[in-house]
């Protein structure tokens, strides 16, 4: 079908029949203007997200997008454009800057960098303003004379109702936060166009997909139903003393649930039920104050399935109510087709589990699919589980970002731990850190709590800094019928589980996650058949810390290598977890021959050896970890990328470098890694030979490539070369490979190295 040329086109798509169909351009930024400022209406931005929908693709009315829109479904996309004249982002940004420097003068120009932003980067991302070592800036860019030739083009053939100045200028002056908050306000706005893009696009492209996104259950039916759950799962439990205090601890996160809304600390000593107490504080806190949604962020990728799945069971008679967000779920833009945008979160969801790192990335991020979920968290009780894991490197711009969104964009935040960090202000010496302040404690008295869920002994070796013999540790362990050892590096557990006898279970993340998963389950049933007196094998785990995150275990001795206090702690949470033993668990915390690695893991081993010196009673008292964390953090850099600077120090001019903080906050360094898809079988189960054999029919599906999350290992940049001198990595998407020599992956430890080598029984020796 050929569309008649006094019809401007923003998309194409092809019918059932083959036919084309027109998606009209002045529509298409109308329903978007409108999207976008009923998003931004959460937070008072709805003038700067109408302006930024209504020119955000003003660029299409150049005629040489036009002749491409013709000939190209995707060629709306602008990273697949051929080349300069069928680029369409430039132009808006360029009639902001024109129409806001003739109203408000030079004033108004600087006024117009927002909108700049918002529309040159609803397609690239957003950009620095001026340019830097790594990046081209936006300014530079709005300058090049193909940039103002499509502004000219353009405007030669936009209507009039589309172009027309506002009758007056938005504000700076009402910016939530001030200076300090323009950066985090400017992606707010970029994610209420950004999202209002998506979905008028998809309401075209797809409108059963659009269907389907109606109909979100209310949180007051979710809540109504957790209350349900949580009666009957209290009926079903044994009579217990932990049992007892779980159904306080319940009651006292409902009992707060009232307070209003800013930040809450719920401590709970690890095996108090403080996953779902958690989950109903935040549901019935929601309800209570007309809060949208839940978002439940997780420290590790894997255990979020875990905590995924026991929501899944609470509201299993709603159906799918819950959304779960993995990081490694983004699409490649180099690879952005209109399905893959379409497929993109924007967390528009009554409940949401998802890894800190999508949560705190996507904070500060620049690409769109990152940015598009940022104007949902307005409005919503975010909960932070274990929160001491938040990144110390990192910490200074997430509190300063969480600050921002309790204080400007009505979240409540809940800080969830067994061993609550310092995260309040503190003044070190040369070393200041801006914290949460005000923060009320949903516990009325955790060291009670605390006293009464007592459940192990600790012991410590007769000296802090003597390390012990490898063999010597393997002979103590081995001499356990049940027991959990920690250690803190893959190579570590390697060499431990070396020692171990035959049958020792081993975890780590050089296995892959459907691996790990399955090992856990293992142990579960076995710890299970072991209480009942079904099975009398020893059982020995060795461990990396990912079995301390949220793996909820019940062994009766744990061994623990020396780390941080709070990895002390989340160890003796694995042991005598529901206080089954007729006394305590024992944990022992020894010192491994290799320190610990330098860096963040040295550092808190130092400061654990510091507050545990000369202490007479419990190294897991409360009152320890303060002082702890504070001693940890004061030896670290809380902003150790700067990202602070690049965010606020040219904000009064509305130059930030946005682009370049994006590539700095990253919590996963991922630049020496690349990923590794494994064919982990267990048994007959080949569901990773199917999703392949998929892959390379279909093509990259967002459903599909987070499928094969579950059978990646992640490897360094040495080991990759290593393992393509050898020939053993087949490329299958960009950043991914699949091993094709299975021999490299065991069935105990996982992926293996070209240099390791196996005894007569079969062990990697």
């Amino acid at each position: 079908m050929k569309f008649p040329k006094d019809i401007f086109l923003a998309h194409t798509a092809e019918t059932t029949e083959g036919a084309l169909r027109a998606h009209e351009l002045a529509e298409h930024l109308r329903h978007v203007a409108a999207g976008a400022a009923a998003n931004a209406a959460h937070f008072g931005g709805e003038d700067w997200a109408r302006l930024a929908g209504l020119w955000h693709d003003l660029g299409k009315y150049r005629p040489g997008f036009q002749r491409y829109i013709r000939e190209c479904v995707d060629g709306h996309i602008e990273g697949r454009t051929p080349s300069p004249e069928k680029t369409h982002s430039a132009a808006g940004a360029l009639h902001a800057l024109a129409v806001f420097e003739r109203i408000g003068g030079a004033s108004g120009k600087y006024l117009a960098r927002v909108l700049a932003y918002l529309i040159a980067g609803h397609h690239a991302g957003l950009a620095d303003w001026s340019d830097s070592d790594a990046h081209i800036g936006l300014s530079f860019r709005l300058d090049k004379p193909e940039s103002n030739a499509e502004y000219t083009q353009a405007l030669d053939k936009a209507p009039d109702e589309i172009t027309a100045a506002p009758s007056a200028l938005p504000s700076l002056q009402n910016i939530p936060g001030g200076s300090a908050g323009l950066a985090l306000w400017v992606r707010m706005l970029f994610s209420c166009l950004v999202d209002a893009d998506f979905l008028d696009t998809e309401r075209f492209m797809d409108a059963d997909k659009a269907d389907r996104r109606s109909g979100a259950v209310p949180l007051s039916d979710m809540l109504a139903v957790c209350d349900a759950f949580m009666t009957r799962k209290a009926a079903d439990a044994p009579a217990s003393h932990v049992n007892t205090l779980r159904a306080g601890i319940l009651a006292e996160c409902r009992r707060a649930a009232e307070l209003p809304p800013g930040v809450f600390s719920l401590e709970v000593p690890t095996g108090g039920g403080k996953t779902l107490s958690s989950l109903a504080f935040a549901l019935s806190h929601a309800v209570r104050h007309g809060k949208r949604r839940v978002i439940y962020a997780i420290p590790y990728t894997s255990i979020i399935e875990q905590t995924a799945d026991v929501f899944r069971q609470v509201f299993a008679e709603l159906g799918e109510v819950v959304v779960e967000h993995h990081s490694q779920a983004e699409a490649d833009e180099r690879e952005d087709t209109a399905r893959s945008r379409l497929a993109c979160e924007n967390w528009d969801a009554p409940l949401i589990v998802t890894t800190n790192v999508q949560l705190f990335e996507s904070l500060f991020a620049a690409r769109t699919s990152r940015c598009r979920k940022l104007h949902n968290l307005v409005g919503s009780v975010i909960v932070l589980d274990e929160a001491q894991q938040l990144p110390p490197e990192f910490l200074q711009p997430i509190l300063d970002a969480l600050r921002l969104l309790v204080t400007h964009y009505g979240v409540t935040v809940v800080l969830c731990t067994a061993t609550q960090p310092a995260l309040g202000t503190t003044h070190f010496f040369g070393n200041n850190l801006r914290g949460l302040d005000n923060i009320r404690p949903i516990i009325a008295k955790p060291d009670a709590l605390f006293t009464q869920l007592k459940r192990v002994r600790v012991h410590l070796p007769a000296n802090m800094h003597t390390p012990t013999p490898w063999p010597v540790i393997a002979a103590q362990i081995a001499e356990c019928d049940s027991v959990l050892a920690i250690v803190n590096t893959r190579k570590q557990a390697r060499e431990l589980h070396r020692l171990l006898p035959a049958g020792t279970l081993h975890l780590s993340n050089r296995m892959c996650g459907a691996h790990k998963a399955r090992v856990i389950q293992e142990i579960k049933a076995r710890l299970k058949a072991k209480r009942a007196g079904e099975d009398i094998r020893p059982l020995r785990i060795v461990s990396t810390s990912l079995i301390e995150a949220g793996v909820d275990l019940d062994v009766p001795v744990v061994f623990r290598a020396l780390a941080g206090l709070d990895s002390l702690a989340q160890a003796a949470g694995r042991c005598n977890r529901e206080g089954l033993l007729d006394g305590l668990g024992e944990v022992f915390l020894f010192i491994p021959p290799e320190a610990a690695p330098v860096g963040l893991m040295r550092k808190a081993a130092d400061a654990c050896i510091s507050t545990l010196h000369g202490i007479s009673g419990s190294p897991l008292d409360r009152a320890l970890f303060e002082p702890y964390f504070r001693t940890y953090y004061r030896a670290i850099d809380t902003d150790k990328h700067r990202i602070g600077d690049l965010l606020t120090q040219n904000a009064r001019e509305v130059s930030v470098a946005f682009r370049t903080a994006a590539d700095r906050f990253r919590l996963i360094d991922d630049a020496d890694t690349a990923s590794v898809v494994v064919r982990y079988r267990a048994e007959d189960d080949d569901t990773v030979g199917m999703l392949l054999n998929t892959l390379a029919k279909n093509g990259p599906e967002r459903w599909l490539m987070r499928q094969l999350q579950r059978y990646v290992v992640n490897i360094n940049d040495k080991e990759f070369g290593d393992l393509a001198r050898a020939k053993a990595l087949r490329p299958i998407f960009p950043g991914m490979f699949e091993l094709e020599a299975d021999s490299l992956y065991h069935a105990d430890v996982g992926l293996l190295s070209t240099e390791d080598v196996f005894n007569a029984a079969g062990n990697v020796v």
